[in-house]
């Protein structure tokens, strides 16, 4: 369940809220919009209608999982959402309340490849109705995302918000600069309500849906190394970066050279103002690397607040993959700091003989000098008995590559953390 993960660092009771003041920074008219995103010009997908005397409407998910199902069931759900989206934009209209929800059960084609086998007899009604139903630009773009096209679950997105709040965020512009449909914004807190929106999102369709399920936010179709957001404009960027051994051409920077998880960050660092926090899942590869060179990069311009490393399976039931990933979140610096010296830069054996980083390596020794205090003392049936007995509900369930030992056991808050 989703209330098992929780996110509590040890370090944020040293972030209060006045480290963390919001600057809000909103455009006066359409035209300062315009300036300030200076965006490419390969954004052609049709915007939400102007006549359209319907209020915006700002889609919100209750569901933790509301996408789980086989992959026959996750084909009707991504057609149903298709024709819908299709019907809105022949109408010039935008998505009502409930066509939303329909829109909202679009999940992609990550992990969905027999779809495109026409020689797949089990797949070949499905293979000409979703052929009969795309654009040939549509289907082909559709093809080509079934490796990366994997959605965050809203408990987890949900889960990134509430520490983000915990450290002091209320309101501001936030960035999600790879956002699918939006399940990000649709989780976004009430507290956080008053916030501006911006997202970024490659694929034409999906960035479509987005758009209907967020009407009040400011989405971007288009890849994020073409956008011309202004540097330090950003409060918070959060998200789940794509996962790739390939890179971008970016010949404005010097992290070009960086691969899509680690150009993810670079960029984003830039967007985003001195202070601001970055909260992105990215690949185990930005942290596991052998080479530090992407992390000695990170920390001179930014400061590690905390990370926690994801079982592999925590987006199968979502996203139908499973894959081992880190939640790291950053905290722009105010200048970059040369030579910086950090746990997080280098990795090491763990007591298995796999190279990790050295603070995940670091965090199982702590969290084995925590075991040996329990074991060496009676607690009773209190909470704190109780929180060993969700320990080892974690250890059950959790069939990613690290152990139990790799869990981290605040003794502060006695909660588990993964």
């Amino acid at each position: 369940a989703g209330s098992q993960l929780t996110f509590d660092f040890n370090a944020i009771g040293e972030y209060q809220e006045e480290r963390f003041e919001p600057l809000i920074v909103l455009p006066e008219s359409e035209e300062d919009e315009a300036e300030n995103r200076e965006t490419s010009g390969e954004d052609v997908a049709p915007s939400l209608p102007l006549t359209d005397s319907q209020p915006s409407l700002n889609f919100h998910i209750i569901a933790d999982n509301p996408n789980v199902g086989g992959t026959k069931t996750k084909f009707k759900l991504n057609i149903e959402a298709i024709r819908t989206l299709k019907a809105i934009e022949a109408e010039g209209r935008r998505a009502t309340a409930e066509e939303q929800e329909i829109l909202s059960r679009y999940v992609g084609w990550g992990g969905l490849p027999q779809v495109f086998d026409g020689s797949n007899l089990e797949w070949s009604r499905e293979y000409y109705e979703l052929l009969n139903l795309m654009t040939s630009e549509e289907y082909d773009a559709a093809r080509g995302s079934t490796l990366n096209a994997h959605y965050t679950a809203p408990y987890i997105a949900r889960l990134m918000f509430e520490t983000l709040g915990r450290m002091g965020f209320k309101n501001g512009n936030i960035l999600e600069p790879s956002c699918g449909i939006g399940n990000f914004f649709g989780v976004l807190p009430g507290s956080m309500g008053q916030s501006k929106l911006y997202g970024v999102e490659l694929d034409n369709l999906t960035g479509r849906i987005a758009r209907q399920l967020y009407q009040g936010a400011d989405i971007t179709i288009d890849g994020f190394e073409r956008t011309r957001f202004p540097d330090n404009f950003f409060d918070v960027a959060i998200g789940n970066v794509p996962f790739g051994g390939y890179r971008f051409v970016d010949s404005e920077r010097q992290y070009d050279s960086f691969l899509i998880h680690d150009y993810f960050f670079a960029k984003t660092l830039d967007k985003v103002r001195p202070g601001g926090v970055i909260a992105f899942i990215t690949s185990k590869g930005t942290m596991d690397k052998g080479s530090s060179a992407v992390r000695e990069y990170l920390a001179q311009r930014a400061e590690l607040l905390g990370a926690v490393r994801l079982p592999n399976n925590a987006f199968k039931a979502n996203a139908g993959t499973e894959v081992t990933a880190d939640i790291l979140f950053l905290q722009k610096r105010e200048h970059p700091v040369l030579g910086v010296q950090a746990e997080w830069l280098n990795v090491g054996p763990n007591a298995d003989g796999i190279s990790v980083n050295n603070y995940f390596v670091l965090q199982r020794k702590a969290h084995e000098k925590v075991q040996e205090q329990i074991r060496n003392a009676t607690y009773g049936t209190g909470y704190l008995g109780g929180a060993r007995k969700n320990c080892a509900q974690h250890k059950n369930n959790d069939r990613g590559h690290l152990k139990r030992s790799d869990m981290i056991f605040s003794k502060w808050r006695k909660k588990c953390l993964l």
